[in-house]
């Protein structure tokens, strides 16, 4: 069966491979769960439609695309988590050796180069992704009651996440203190590449935490306003020089120059629920009935695109 299990995920990335050569320019992969199914964003930003999903004779349970859109993380229905390579003719599938929790939550670190799965108020790391997945630090989370946002820096070294009105830091050598009062609701995102960090909160506003590891610098980026106060998504832009924030009270995308100072907003004809790296893109909503919007942070004029709703089967 093992064996049966894996050559079905190759079979899949192999089928992703193949329709992204056969269609042109592929945006990214999103998880569409009413197919329980992953799909294709066919084309460029501004102008892409949704693939036609791909088969892959089991169920999923959880999935959650890494940054670069390069793998995923799967759980399948059988509890097996699996690390599948999405742009690999090959078809490359692992499995993680000693991990035997079937996670509630995955977060990658801000490069993919990391994940945290999350069950019982434990957490593991997964370091070495996408190619060489393997078990890295261990998180205890169980003295807290149901923690909030999570954050994972890149080298897998430092676990952000919400709990007892703070937002508070892990270390893999063991430290366990609070950075910054946080009230419920309060996002967290890390730098990519390092222990810079971001926290987003209804009171405090939005701050930045210079080597958040170190000696944790505070720094406020902005006070407290309506999009600050109804945060759907935070994240730092994929060269780290940007600051982003998703609100779904405002319905739009504020964008903080980490480096002139300058804040810009973006409207939306949505109420974002996420903000998620897709490559070079960020993802706004999940897939599903609806158009799915897209931020386009990385052109020369920022601007929030949209991939046309799916068609009902």
């Amino acid at each position: 069966m093992r064996a049966l299990r894996i050559f079905a995920f190759a079979g899949l990335a192999a089928s992703l491979f193949a329709q992204a050569r056969v269609a042109g320019p592929v945006s990214g992969f999103v998880y569409d769960r009413g197919a329980g199914r992953l799909r294709p964003i066919l084309g460029i930003p501004g102008a892409s439609l949704m693939g036609d999903p791909v088969e892959s004779g089991y169920d999923f349970k959880l999935v959650v695309i890494a940054p670069a859109q390069d793998a995923a993380i799967v759980v399948a229905a059988d509890g097996v988590v699996h690390v599948l390579r999405l742009n690999s003719a090959a078809g490359a599938d692992r499995t993680i050796d000693g991990l035997s929790m079937a996670p509630e939550r995955i977060v990658y670190s801000p490069s993919g180069r990391a994940a945290a799965v999350y069950k019982d108020g434990m957490v593991r790391v997964i370091a070495g992704l996408p190619d060489a997945p393997a078990l890295g630090a261990s998180f205890d989370l169980t003295a807290y009651s149901a923690p909030g946002a999570l954050a994972l820096s890149d080298d897998g070294a430092y676990l952000m996440f919400a709990a007892g009105g703070s937002m508070r830091l892990l270390s893999n050598a063991g430290d366990n203190r609070a950075l910054i009062e946080a009230a419920d609701g309060a996002l967290a995102a890390f730098a990519p590449g390092n222990h810079d960090a971001a926290v987003v909160d209804a009171v405090a506003g939005v701050v930045m935490i210079r080597d958040a590891g170190g000696n944790a610098a505070l720094q406020r980026i902005a006070a407290a306003d309506d999009s600050i106060r109804s945060p759907a998504g935070l994240s730092f832009s994929v060269d780290g020089k940007k600051l982003l924030l998703a609100s779904a009270g405002a319905r739009g995308v504020s964008i903080f120059d980490l480096e002139g100072g300058a804040r810009s907003n973006l409207a939306c004809d949505c109420a974002p629920g996420s903000l998620a790296r897709m490559g070079n893109l960020f993802r706004l909503n999940e897939a599903g009935a609806e158009p799915l919007w897209l931020l386009d942070a990385g052109a020369a004029e920022p601007r929030i695109v949209f991939v046309p709703a799916l068609k009902a089967e």
